[in-house]
């Protein structure tokens, strides 16, 4: 059913020149099989008991889960790193993203009750840690213990994702009672911490990283918490803390956090992997989506643009995919504990971490693969897609097409390709929100 609604929502769109780039509708109906096939896979393998999207799973969906000891005990590391269980918060609330636009193409009552699965994982995350404000990955096998850590990287798609929930109008009344409570909570958490992300009681620091950063993946994440909590609260407060926070700099001479946003994506160091830069981009555009002030809007309207022309650069990255890689991909990533050590700041758990992913890069070569030329070309497209600038959009849609017809989504370990989904709808819709 849902490629004759999208079928027609394609034409619909072509009659009224929605959309971008016309295309037959072979080439449609083979990407929307493509689509659907990388959707089906997510919900088999990779989505678990506590409807929390995983790292990597066999293809079986079967994945080695921690145990609670071996989070208190920091193993692999204290951030979890380099285990399925890695980054839960992050996939949830950036999948939803996916699962609210596949709704607004169909309003199938499936599709409603996936999203709804995907909150209660979010939710669920924010249930389990020992202090408040803290937005726990994922659970060990005892479905209460989680890592040591997480981050801000985890923390801003848990908001983004609840607020998108809500947002696309999905939300029932009490659902929607139920979520801004939680997030009121988590945000008023980190207010008292002045925007640091707390850790759990055995976590060898007291805080992972913040909110607050005066650079690209800090300013837009403070300036979205702010606005979105104003925007599903009413409360004053929140619109004051959301316009200080954009003219605050880290300095004299330096760019306010509004003007670091106008920039867009840009990360002080090169970085061949750029995907963790979508994490700022979907702030940005859920500020462009809720700001009336012209000023704002238009900055983030650039933000948004520059952004995808960085991001485009890595498209293409999907044409070195080896589709006859038969490299081994090593699941069982307790052979990662022979590096192990005590960790007892954060430094000393980032250190244990980069060593092991020395070794991991060597022992599951089909790691590199799926995450250098899968992963980083999918949301790098990702991006692309966000951009208010339809010239954007419409320069690189052949070559979005051609990858997402490529792969093969059934033969990854990875869940990566999750935001193909985001990529693909948007361009279905052939607008912005």
């Amino acid at each position: 059913m849902l490629v004759n609604v999208l079928f027609w929502a394609f034409t619909i769109g072509i009659a009224h020149g929605m959309m971008p780039v016309a295309t037959d509708s072979v080439l449609f109906g083979r990407t929307n099989d493509r689509v659907e096939l990388a959707h089906e896979e997510i919900w088999h393998r990779f989505i678990d008991e506590y409807n929390v999207l995983i790292d990597f799973a066999d293809y079986d969906g079967s994945f080695i889960r921690p145990e609670a000891d071996e989070y208190r005990m920091l193993k692999p590391n204290a951030l979890a790193w380099w285990t399925p269980t890695e980054n839960g918060s992050m996939f949830n609330g950036l999948y939803l993203d996916a699962i609210c636009r596949r709704w607004a193409l169909t309003h199938q009552e499936a599709d409603k009750e996936k999203a709804r699965r995907l909150v209660k994982g979010l939710l669920f995350l924010a249930s389990v840690g020992d202090k408040s404000g803290f937005i726990a990955r994922s659970v060990a096998t005892d479905g209460k213990t989680p890592p040591a850590m997480g981050s801000n990287d985890q923390s801003s798609p848990w908001f983004y994702g609840l607020w998108r929930y809500v947002y696309a109008g999905l939300a029932d009344d009490a659902e929607r009672d139920l979520i801004v409570a939680k997030m009121t909570e988590v945000a008023e958490a980190l207010v008292q911490t002045g925007w640091r992300i707390p850790t759990m009681s055995y976590s060898p620091s007291r805080y992972r990283n913040t909110f607050a950063a005066f650079d690209w993946e800090g300013a837009p994440r403070i300036l979205f918490v702010t606005k979105a909590m104003h925007y599903l609260t009413g409360d004053d407060k929140w619109h004051q803390r959301y316009i200080r926070a954009t003219q605050e700099s880290a300095g004299e001479y330096q760019p306010n956090r509004l003007e670091i946003c106008r920039q867009g994506m840009h990360f002080e160091h090169n970085k061949t992997n750029r995907w963790t830069g979508v994490s700022g981009v979907v702030d940005l555009l859920a500020l462009w989506e809720m700001e009336s002030d012209p000023k704002y809007k238009r900055a983030y309207e650039e933000g948004l643009n520059s952004s995808a022309e960085s991001a485009a650069e890595g498209i293409s990255l999907w044409r070195r995919f080896d589709s006859g890689d038969t490299q081994f991909f090593m699941h069982d990533w307790r052979v990662l504990n022979q590096w192990w050590r005590p960790q007892h700041s954060e430094q000393d758990a980032l250190d244990v971490a980069a060593t092991q992913h020395s070794e991991l890069v060597k022992i599951s070569p089909r790691r590199v693969q799926e995450l250098h030329y899968m992963r980083e070309p999918i949301w790098m497209s990702w991006i692309v897609t966000m951009a208010p600038d339809q010239r954007i959009i419409d320069q690189y849609h052949a070559e979005i097409v051609a990858m997402i017809d490529t792969f093969s989504y059934d033969t990854f370990y990875y869940s990566q390709f999750f935001p193909v989904e985001s990529v693909w709808y948007r361009l279905v819709q052939g607008r912005r929100e």
